[in-house]
């Protein structure tokens, strides 16, 4: 008998709630209806990452088969598995990319072995498969079909992630994961960054916030490039993405205002910061009244010739 995790068994709104604070919060932004479609995506999205994980019984198998339904050409909407059944509807009608899904799958599967990212390109290719992906899944979620608004949708994705890890890098080590590249910080294992985290003053622990430091540097450029594409975006879907950008980016502005100290554990943000962050992301609205800035392509040469990477 499969077993399910909360994930699987709780409403959308409720696993956003839980699972998604900052999401949670500029939902409120959106709108009803499309305030439940993105509600709907963040939990698919968090269905499949609970399997992956083996949060979900038997959640890794299902998986790899839920990924060779989808390279047989079968639509998301038919797929057989019992936790996907529930969003059937929402994926007939969206039509999510299965190359898409497929690849944020990948990435979800690849997450569960033991991570030593080697270069800038690896890190990046990974934050495309685990979130860029997302950004064109929320396109469609949105209800964007403007084809330039896929590669600033795939940086927003890929500077949040890159927050994430900058946020998460002692928990990550302790699960045996270094996502940041050994060609910042050297060869070093996740055991070692476990232990280097009480003896903060030593060399390789201060490599290791240097690393968060050039991390955090390179979620800037792909928040900037996500943050021009939000006027390709309805009015409302604007307003709350970027809150949820400037909230999500306050994440790293607080680990720099705490010398990266990435031993300390997770950085949070409170209501008053989010208020704060919201206002501020309300700026960007005047986006709206001028021609949107070109994507650089630069910012994909680490991802070319992936799903919408052109």
């Amino acid at each position: 008998m499969v077993t399910t995790g909360d994930s699987e068994t709780l409403t959308a709104d409720k696993a956003l709630a839980v699972y998604g604070k900052s999401f949670h919060w500029a939902r409120r932004f959106l709108g009803a209806k499309m305030g439940a479609q993105a509600t709907q995506l963040y939990q698919f999205c968090r269905v499949l990452d609970d399997m992956a994980d083996g949060d979900i019984g038997h959640g890794p198998t299902r998986l790899r088969y839920i990924r060779k339904d989808l390279q047989t050409a079968k639509a998301l909407g038919t797929t057989g598995d019992p936790a996907l059944i529930q969003f059937q509807p929402f994926l007939t009608k969206h039509n999510p990319s299965t190359l898409v899904v497929v690849a944020l799958i990948d990435g979800l599967l690849a997450d569960q072995q033991r991570v030593l990212l080697k270069t800038e390109a690896e890190l990046l290719t990974y934050a495309y498969h685990v979130a860029g992906t997302v950004g064109i899944l929320m396109c469609n979620a949105l209800d964007c079909s403007d084809e330039l608004a896929l590669p600033h949708a795939i940086d927003l994705g890929i500077a949040m992630q890159l927050t994430n890890i900058a946020r998460d890098v002692l928990e990550d080590a302790g699960m045996g994961r270094r996502y940041l590249p050994a060609s910042w910080v050297g060869n070093i294992e996740p055991e070692r960054i476990v232990a280097l985290a009480r003896t903060p003053q030593d060399a390789a622990a201060k490599r290791i916030a240097a690393g968060v430091a050039q991390l955090l540097d390179l979620a800037d450029s792909y928040y900037k490039s996500g943050i021009a594409g939000l006027s390709y975006l309805p009015f409302r879907a604007h307003m709350s993405i970027a809150v949820a950008a400037y909230i999500y980016r306050q994440i790293g502005v607080q680990l720099a205002l705490k010398n990266h100290s990435w031993h300390d554990g997770r950085q949070v943000t409170s209501t008053a910061v989010k208020i704060a962050c919201s206002l501020r992301a309300f700026t960007t609205l005047a986006r709206r009244l001028h021609p949107t800035t070109p994507h650089n392509p630069a910012l994909h040469d680490a991802i070319r010739g992936l799903p919408h990477v052109r």
